[in-house]
């Protein structure tokens, strides 16, 4: 079983079209370390996972909080128990932003989300370096720093 980068879950080469059933291998997906895997009661079986094992296809804001939306219908509120974080990639700069969603799960926020996140940041300090990030449930996140954006 393998998860693409873009959310979509395949088993054996073809992607899986019923939702219900991604949804169901969603709840018992754990990590382990580097690795991924889909836990029962009886059964440890690994998977591929590509980037994350879930995208993040929306947020709204809810008075000081951003609310996401998986492609697999969970909602986390971003805050310090579910931080937002920003990867760069070394060579061409790219931000991949993600969210954690459960435990050490997280999930790869997609462009236009991250185009509307970006809508609603601000210029902050950040442990003593002047950050433009977002704030949601009394934490600030750091997107990039300040002097880059000049």
């Amino acid at each position: 079983m393998v998860i693409k980068r873009d959310g979509t879950w395949f088993y054996q080469g073809t992607p899986i079209g019923r939702p219900g059933l991604v949804k169901l291998f969603s709840s018992i997906i754990r990590k382990d370390g580097d690795d991924y895997f889909l836990v029962t009661p009886v059964e440890k079986v690994g998977i591929t996972v590509e980037d994350a094992p879930f995208v993040a296809i929306d947020f709204d804001r809810a008075d000081d909080a951003l609310v996401f939306r998986t492609n697999v219908e969970d909602e986390v509120t971003a805050g310090p128990e579910n931080p937002i974080r920003v990867e760069r990639d070394a060579t061409t700069g790219e931000p991949s932003p993600y969210i954690r969603i459960r435990a050490n799960l997280e999930a790869l926020i997609d462009r236009k989300s991250f185009y509307r996140l970006v809508e609603e940041g601000e210029h902050a300090e950040h442990d003593g370096v002047e950050w433009f990030g977002v704030r949601s449930g009394g934490a600030f996140f750091p997107i990039i720093p300040s002097e880059e954006l000049s």
